[in-house]
């Protein structure tokens, strides 16, 4: 087992990544598109898509600097894009997962690359020159998976009922 600050980040990450993973589980395209409460537009199906875009930015386009990627699930006239644009197929759920997965995997193939020293280092954190540390930028992720496994659970519990995963 791993130990670190590092360590400690990743074993956080994966475990909220884990549990948006199980709250789709066993769902059908229609479950997973299907909304919260009006007027939102909040959906798992919805939060795949958010976290997929979301993993593409901080670790591709933020730490990265890979900024020419086009943007995933997105339109510049409808900032909630990810949300909107469903509507419960099968192939809008393989899109949205395929998407979500292989974001995770590059982002997972660029933290074996790092070290706790590395954690510290200076970056333009968006495109207005604010700057931040490596760390900072793991921690939001955190922060952000968290916020929408909560939003998950309670979508879940919607849908089917079903708690505790």
């Amino acid at each position: 087992m791993q130990t670190g600050e590092l360590a400690n980040y990743r074993d956080y990450l994966n475990h909220f990544r884990t549990t948006l993973e199980r709250q789709c589980s066993g769902l059908s395209p229609a479950q997973l598109a299907s909304r919260s409460v009006a007027p939102s537009t909040l959906s798992l199906l919805g939060l795949v898509r958010h976290l997929a875009y979301v993993e593409q930015t901080w670790f591709r386009r933020a730490l990265q600097g890979l900024t020419d990627e086009p943007r995933l699930f997105t339109d510049p006239s409808d900032p909630d894009f990810e949300f909107n644009a469903i509507t419960g197929t099968q192939e809008e759920v393989d899109e949205a997962l395929a998407a979500w997965r292989d974001q995770i995997e590059l982002a997972d193939a660029w933290l074996e690359t790092q070290s706790d020293e590395t954690m510290g280092m200076e970056l333009a954190t968006n495109r207005d020159g604010r700057t931040g540390t490596r760390r900072e930028v793991l921690v939001h992720l955190i922060e952000e998976y968290a916020r929408h496994a909560g939003h998950a659970d309670l979508l879940r519990e919607q849908i089917d009922g079903t708690t505790g995963l």
